[in-house]
């Protein structure tokens, strides 16, 4: 005579056959390690497709501005606030900072590595707030959003490479503070440490992304006539 069903461990049995004996809370792995995580290639890869689609973003911008340029004779280009020559130097030390920490981590030296991802980060932040400051010598300056279509592009481009720069910073802050509560950690098992390597190298690949696309945004907003 069938056994009645009476709870959802029965229906689980039913569709996929009982587990195999082991600890409640392992999933019937019978107290064995945890299986793989992603592979590390699995994180790069996942971030070259998100910057491949923050590219074809700024390629629209790009197409946009360029047809825009060559419409009228309304088109008057701004100079660059000075700040944002520092905001670019900022910004460019910042990827130094960060392939510095990559080296340090290669060499397992985890509190010189994590000084440096710090430093990155705040870097980072030094240029948002560098930004917003060149916002404000435009609008002392009485260039706003709806000036002329020059500055329209600035404040676009800036506010959407802004936002990306914001992004990079909460996931590099993310992975600089679980570094350093589990700093411990990674200095004895070199199987997290490879693994927390890999999610700095997909960090570290965003931001140098993010650095070299504000290069490009400044020769076409200032250096490009």
């Amino acid at each position: 005579m069938a056994k009645p069903i009476s709870s959802l461990k029965d229906i689980e049995t039913i569709a996929v056959g009982s587990r195999p004996p082991g600890r409640p809370d392992d999933s019937g792995r019978g107290g064995r390690e945890r299986p793989p995580s992603l592979p590390e290639g699995s994180y790069r890869l996942a971030m070259l497709f998100a910057l491949a689609s923050i590219g074809m973003l700024f390629l629209g911008f790009t197409s946009a501005y360029l047809v825009r340029q060559g419409l009228g004779g309304d088109w008057q280009p701004l100079d660059p606030p000075a700040i944002l020559w520092a905001n670019t130097l900022l910004l460019l030390m910042s990827s130094a900072t960060l392939h510095r920490s990559r080296a340090f981590l290669r060499r397992e030296a985890i509190r010189e590595a994590l000084w440096w991802l710090s430093m990155t980060v705040a870097l980072g932040l030094l240029f948002l707030a560098g930004q917003y400051g060149a916002w404000r010598q435009l609008a002392a300056r009485g260039i706003y959003l709806d000036t002329n279509p020059h500055s329209s592009f600035f404040y676009l481009l800036t506010a959407a490479h802004g936002v990306h720069i914001l992004g990079g910073i909460l996931g590099l802050g993310y992975i600089t503070l679980r570094g350093w509560r589990r700093r411990l950690i990674l200095m004895g098992t070199p199987d997290r440490l490879k693994h927390y390597d890999a999610l700095v190298g997909a960090a570290a690949l965003y931001w140098h992304f993010m650095d070299g696309l504000w290069v490009y945004l400044f020769i076409l907003l200032f250096l490009w006539r």
